[in-house]
């Protein structure tokens, strides 16, 4: 069933917008924020696989399901403690925490004080879910990342490489990049394309909400006649692709992330295909903060 959300009111007529993805899922957790939820059940909820709704909450909002939903949760309490005098326990239950000991240690994570300091203190320091568009992400999605993509159909791919782990709170891409070309520039010294894959299908979800994540960088497995010791395979599926091209600082790739999966993805008609999504860079990096550096983001689309 299509949901939708009302976007304006016209002298007693309701204009009606379909629900974005990520306004469904945020939909569906306000909904069920007491119930015992996680990405199973949102994913479920929305269609979508556990992939692309873990891809969409870290480039939009730059976090987990399960943290966006335990800060939500904790939002909530933190408006009752100071503006109702319903007891702490009962608070505790009602905004989905198993026990008072759950909720104090999540608490005391979130505001740096206890919940019984918090209601004394009566400080409301509840701020926005979401992240606030800055000056700076105007200009690079005016800028630096391509609005309509290209739509292409591509063969599938034999890939040689490395895969190493990184985590949303923790990138450790730039180093596996530095691991990456210290084998591959023993073999060549003409620079070649390069793939990064973001293999978020093996999604290991940490104690403190944070997402861990295995990732490969490599090339195509043709440019080699004998492959390095040192590199495993990895097949990328074929299929057709939606590809956007991000130019500048590697720094802002977030945000070229956060214009795909916030505001491309709310407005198309295409739809997600469960494969994974794939970077190639198409010359030579200088640094991480060379503004010429350019890369095409290719994302599987049906």
């Amino acid at each position: 069933m299509v949901e939708y959300g009302i976007i304006n009111l016209l002298e007693g007529g309701v204009i009606l917008k379909e629900l974005s993805p990520l306004e469904k899922a945020i939909k569906y957790i306000e909904e069920h924020l007491i119930d015992n939820i996680g990405l199973s059940e949102v994913s479920k909820a929305t269609g979508y696989s556990y992939y692309h709704m873990t891809r969409l909450f870290s480039s939009v909002l730059g976090e987990s399901v399960g943290r966006y939903i335990n800060r939500r949760r904790l939002y909530n309490a933190s408006e009752k403690l100071i503006y109702t005098n319903e007891r702490i326990i009962n608070i505790a239950l009602e905004c989905g925490f198993e026990t008072p000991e759950a909720f104090s240690r999540a608490f005391k994570l979130m505001f740096n004080c206890s919940p019984t300091n918090y209601r004394k203190a009566r400080l409301n320091q509840v701020t926005s879910a979401k992240r606030k568009i800055q000056p700076a992400d105007v200009y690079h999605i005016a800028h630096n990342i391509s609005h309509i993509p290209e739509i292409c159909l591509i063969k599938e791919i034999e890939l040689v490489g490395i895969r190493g782990t990184t985590t949303l709170s923790d990138n450790k891409i730039p180093q596996l990049w530095d691991q990456f070309l210290s084998i591959y520039n023993k073999f060549f010294t003409m620079k070649q394309a390069g793939y990064e894959i973001c293999e978020t299908q093996h999604t290991t979800y940490t104690k403190d909400g944070d997402v861990s994540f295995s990732v490969f960088i490599g090339v195509p497995a043709e440019q080699f006649d004998n492959i390095p010791e040192e590199f495993i395979e990895k097949r990328l599926s074929g299929g057709k692709y939606a590809v956007f091209t991000h130019r500048g600082t590697f720094a802002n790739m977030l945000q070229s992330y956060q214009y795909i999966y916030g505001t491309w993805l709310a407005s198309t008609k295409e739809e997600l295909d469960d494969r994974e999504d794939f970077q190639i860079y198409e010359r030579e990096v200088i640094s991480f903060d060379d503004p010429e550096n350019v890369v095409k983001i290719f994302v599987p689309i049906k």
